[in-house]
């Protein structure tokens, strides 16, 4: 059973940094390149390539919430199971990683959906679309910084699941003893 939880561990780790790694580096991009807006034609691609994001977006947030639970239900597994330490930095990373997810999915994501439909609004006033525009920026920058501290936290949360510490600080008096 110890090696059925370090591997779900690793594998759930593993999953969710490559995940993020992939959606950030490739998949995130792909609405906004040269291929898709000749696909869409310039009239239509400003608004349904945010829109094919809005979905993948969506997708993305769930996808890491469902990592997220798996982890917060393997850390548990491991202290009720194994009788490990629950180590202060691990909570305090996967608390983090959990609510960047929450705060992606349930309040970003949303707002960010909401303004993009406000933007590109054929019965909004030019000036309510402008200040959809310039919210939208700063939002999309502040989510940009929280993936990319989402995903620096998911190597390191990676490098631990790989790498754990010792499981005791002493060492059993069994060792110690001749045969």
């Amino acid at each position: 059973m110890i090696g059925f939880l370090r591997f779900v561990g690793i594998l759930n780790a593993a999953v969710w940094f490559g995940t993020a790694i992939f959606f950030s580096f490739g998949v995130g991009l792909a609405p906004f390149s040269h291929e898709m807006k000749s696909l869409l034609g310039p009239n239509n691609y400003p608004y349904f390539s945010g829109a094919i994001a809005q979905i993948v977006i969506a997708r993305y947030f769930d996808f890491q919430l469902a990592c997220a639970l798996v982890a917060v239900v393997h850390l548990l597994a491991e202290w009720l199971y194994l009788g490990k330490h629950l180590h202060r930095f691990q909570v305090g990373l996967l608390a983090g990683l959990c609510a960047v997810a929450l705060l992606g999915g349930g309040w970003l994501q949303p707002k960010m959906k909401a303004l993009h439909a406000t933007k590109y609004g054929v019965n909004n006033r030019p000036e309510i679309r402008l200040a959809a525009n310039r919210s939208f920026k700063v939002w999309h920058g502040v989510s940009q910084v929280l993936n990319l501290l989402a995903v620096g936290g998911l190597a390191v949360y990676l490098w631990r699941a790989a790498n754990p510490s010792d499981p005791t600080r002493f060492v059993s008096a069994a060792k110690f003893t001749m045969r």
